[in-house]
Formats: structure tokens, C-alpha cells, sequence
């Protein structure tokens, strides 16, 4: 894909779209790697749920020599700007196409659809482009699962859900092997070492209470990947999840009156005496070493949620299941415990993963224990 030549598009000053504003509304222009991760997340997500989103393409192919890369990144911007706080907008191709995620789709047909937004499109992009320069982009509206083989692209509806993911560079790839020993290596000594308190645990849960040892609950991992969670189990057996439920809605809604922002329940009626002990200790977590020696987790890395907790999330939300591996220790755990907001806790993972580096890794392990023993925000 040729580079857009860094030649001003603008044809004059006031024309350029308001930065102040477009940095108010928090409008991130995520890059080609980023998005596409996002839009293979929002394609799982609805191909669970049985609902629709659409993919709108602005292709800025044939702009190439007249349009400068800091004049495409604020095109980005202001269609993001102009867009809904539930989509998104970036690189679909780094530097020749901008994708938009339009979420959470009502039964508007594609045709009424794509009315609206091209229209909406094409004015926002009228303010910063000539009519010469308007007239070369091409753009196109996808809505998932298509309705029929048809589509205002020379290429299948169906494909432009499924782009082809960036390699990883030398870096990425070495980061990605250290962090992958360290997993393999401190998860299988951890369980070794631990092997007699988990014996004493599993008596204690199975002399307490009726049910089995372990919790199995399913999981959202990295790119949307769902996998069986363990935990020693530490609440009675067949307990209604629609206290969690409702309190998980709360909470990610900001609705929740406890000031600590706790994202555990104090007082969960549905905990064992034993269970309690377990939680407090974090001991019920042990069993997610087995996870990682499975590969669905990491030791360090963001919290995996649960299905129907991941529903609720905003799309920034998101970015913490796309851009890092669940981990059983992370940001939050060793800094803020469970006594920091759910955004906090999520601006938490999303700045460990933007610094993710081994010796990271390694400190956040080292601070885990203290956490665990002081255990602040553990209920």
C-alpha cells in the first residue's frame, strides 16, 4: 500500500476539523493493528448474541499525493467526533482506508443505513477536503451478518469482517517468548509447591459444604476467546449469579454507593465460612495456575471478565480483552486491589499493557504477595 505523501489537504486554516474539541470527546485514532483486533472482538460479540453491527470503509487510496498523514489523522478524528460514543474510528489500512465500528445496530436496513451515515460522512469530510479531492473517496457500508451477497463494495460483505492481522515485529516477538517462560515456568513451580495446600483446601471446601472443589465459570479471553476459568469454589453450590449480575451493572454504570468503588460484593450471602477465608486470602484463586499452563491465561495481565459482565463494557472498555492476555495478578490487584473505580481499574490495565515488558512483569509478581497479606478491597 503506497504512503499518503505529506502534502496539506486543507485548502484553508478554518477548514480544519476543532482539535479542543475532538480531544474533549476522548476520540482515540486506534491504528490498523488495534482495529482490527477491535472489529474481530465486536464480530464475536455479536456472532454470541445474535445482534448486527456495521463496518463503514472511507477509502483514501486515491488521495494519495494530495493529502497529508497529520490531514488523514484529523479526518480520523472528526469522524470519530461525528460518529456515536459507542463506535469507533481508525485504520482498517494504515494510511489508505479509515474503518468506523458502527455497535449496537437497530433494525434499520442497510439501505436506510447507509443513506444516513455516508451523508453524514461525506459533509464531515466536505469540511476539510476540496471537491475534487471529495469526489476520490470511495466509501462503503457493511453491516454483520450481511443480509444478502449484495453490498456497496467490489469485494464480499462477508470478508471485510475478517481482515489480515500485522505480524508481530522482533520486539513484540521476544517479549511475547520471555513473558510465555516466565508463564510456563512460575506456574508449574507455583502448582508443585502448592500441591499440600491444595489438598487442605479441597478437604476443607468438601468437608463444609456440599458441591464440588472446584468453580469452573466461563470466561472472555484475549480477541474475545472464550475459556473455563477455575477457582477453588467458594460459595454454595448452584448459587443464583443474579445478585453479581445486577451489581456488575452497577458498578460499570457507576451506580454503585459503596465510595470504595469495591468490585467484589461485601457480605455476599452466597459465600461459605470457609469461602470467606479463601476470598480474603485470595487462596481461592491458586487453581489459575492451571489455566496458565493451559494457555488460556497469563500470571500477569488484565482480569478475564465474565460473559455477561463483557456486555455491558463501553468499547474502551474493551481494549482490555484485545490487548493483553488475561492475567491471575495485574496493575490493579498489587496497586488499587479491588478498592479503585471499574474505569480506573480499567485505565490500570490498559497502562500496563501500553509498558508491558518483562522486568514489568517480574515487579508486579514481586508486589503480588504483599497485596494479597495486607488484603485491602478482598471480600
Amino acid at each position: 500500500m503506497r504512503p499518503l505523501v505529506p502534502i496539506n489537504g486543507f485548502r484553508n486554516p478554518q477548514d480544519r476539523p476543532n482539535h479542543s474539541v475532538i480531544r474533549e470527546q476522548a476520540v482515540p485514532v486506534a491504528g490498523e493493528l488495534l482495529f482490527q483486533q477491535m472489529l474481530s472482538l465486536e464480530r464475536r460479540r455479536c456472532e454470541r448474541a445474535g445482534t448486527r453491527f456495521a463496518l463503514v470503509l472511507v477509502d483514501l487510496y486515491e488521495l494519495n499525493g494530495t493529502l497529508s498523514m497529520e490531514g488523514a489523522e484529523e479526518i480520523v478524528r472528526a469522524l470519530g467526533a461525528s460518529m456515536r460514543e459507542t463506535d469507533i474510528a481508525g485504520w482498517y489500512r494504515q494510511s489508505a482506508t479509515i474503518g468506523i465500528i458502527l455497535t449496537t445496530l437497530t433494525e434499520t436496513t442497510r439501505e436506510t443505513l447507509e443513506s444516513v451515515v455516508i451523508e453524514r460522512i461525506r459533509k464531515v469530510l466536505s469540511l476539510s477536503l476540496d471537491p475534487a479531492q471529495l469526489r476520490l473517496i470511495r466509501i462503503s457500508c457493511h453491516v454483520f451478518p450481511s443480509e444478502d451477497s449484495g453490498g456497496t463494495s467490489d469485494n464480499k460483505p462477508d470478508q471485510m469482517f475478517y481482515p489480515n492481522g500485522r505480524k508481530k515485529g522482533f520486539k513484540d516477538a521476544a517479549t511475547a517468548a520471555l513473558k510465555k517462560a516466565l508463564d510456563v515456568s512460575g506456574s508449574f513451580a507455583a502448582l508443585l509447591l502448592l500441591l499440600p495446600l491444595f489438598i487442605i483446601i479441597s478437604a476443607l471446601i468438601k468437608l463444609t459444604s456440599p458441591g464440588p472443589v472446584f468453580f469452573k465459570q466461563k470466561r472472555i479471553g484475549q480477541f474475545g476467546k472464550e475459556f473455563k476459568f477455575l477457582k477453588f469454589r467458594s460459595m454454595y453450590a448452584n448459587s443464583d449469579p443474579a445478585i453479581h449480575q445486577e451489581y456488575v451493572r452497577k458498578l460499570i454504570d457507576r451506580k454503585v454507593g459503596d465510595p470504595d468503588g469495591a468490585y467484589k460484593i461485601k457480605d455476599d450471602p452466597r459465600v461459605t465460612r470457609v469461602g470467606r477465608f479463601l476470598r480474603k486470602s485470595s487462596l481461592d484463586e491458586l487453581p489459575q495456575f492451571i489455566n496458565v499452563l493451559r494457555g488460556d491465561m497469563s500470571l500477569v495481565g488484565p482480569r478475564p471478565p465474565i460473559p455477561y459482565e463483557f456486555e455491558k463494557y463501553s468499547l474502551w472498555h474493551r481494549r482490555r480483552v484485545l490487548e493483553g492476555k488475561p492475567g491471575i495478578t495485574g496493575a490493579w490487584q498489587v496497586d488499587g486491589r479491588s478498592r479503585t473505580t471499574f474505569d480506573e481499574m480499567v485505565r490500570m490495565d490498559l497502562r500496563y499493557i501500553r509498558n508491558q515488558c518483562f522486568w514489568l512483569d517480574i515487579r508486579i509478581l514481586l508486589k503480588t504477595p504483599f497485596a494479597v497479606l495486607r488484603g485491602d478491597g478482598a471480600y
